[in-house]
């Protein structure tokens, strides 16, 4: 949901966090995300889950960073403002996220600088992070996006 005015580059402040919700996992989901883009054993296979080191089911991290990118998009990113993004610098799975997990999650604004090659942009440097029912933090994420500057 965007708000009335644009969120422009200029706008956002060091430190500044915002919300993007929660989302939950379910058994279906869970196998059927990784039936297609993750297919190991503790992601499909409840048997097979069991006797893992993680002793049952969980989620493939990716299926959890592409949650976190659903939020993204619907609960933060202002389609007038928002150019893209050149990559993440890091992700890290804390914890295994299972089968009725729900995560919450937040992006913060780490760092802004302007481009040097186009002043029309900025970057934000933001981190991620996500918790579970249980308040563990169980995913964190570094990422750039590029931001169109106020205009003059």
């Amino acid at each position: 949901m965007q708000s009335k005015d644009p969120r422009y580059w200029d706008d956002y402040q060091v430190g500044m966090k915002f919300a993007l919700g929660s989302t939950s996992f379910t058994e279906t989901e869970i196998v059927e995300f990784a039936r297609q883009f993750d297919p190991q054993s503790f992601h499909v296979d409840e048997a097979a889950a069991r006797q893992s080191m993680f002793g049952g089911l969980i989620a493939s991290g990716w299926h959890v960073t592409s949650k976190l990118m659903r939020l993204f998009v619907d609960n933060y990113v202002d389609a007038r403002t928002a150019l893209g993004s050149p990559g993440l610098d890091q992700v890290r799975w804390l914890k295994p996220v299972r089968p009725g997990d729900t995560l919450t999650a937040w992006v913060e604004c780490a760092d802004k600088v302007p481009s040097k090659s186009r002043p029309e942009m900025g970057i934000i440097h933001e981190h991620w992070g996500a918790t579970n029912q249980n308040g563990e933090l169980v995913v964190t994420v570094k990422g750039i996006n590029m931001v169109r500057r106020r205009p003059a």
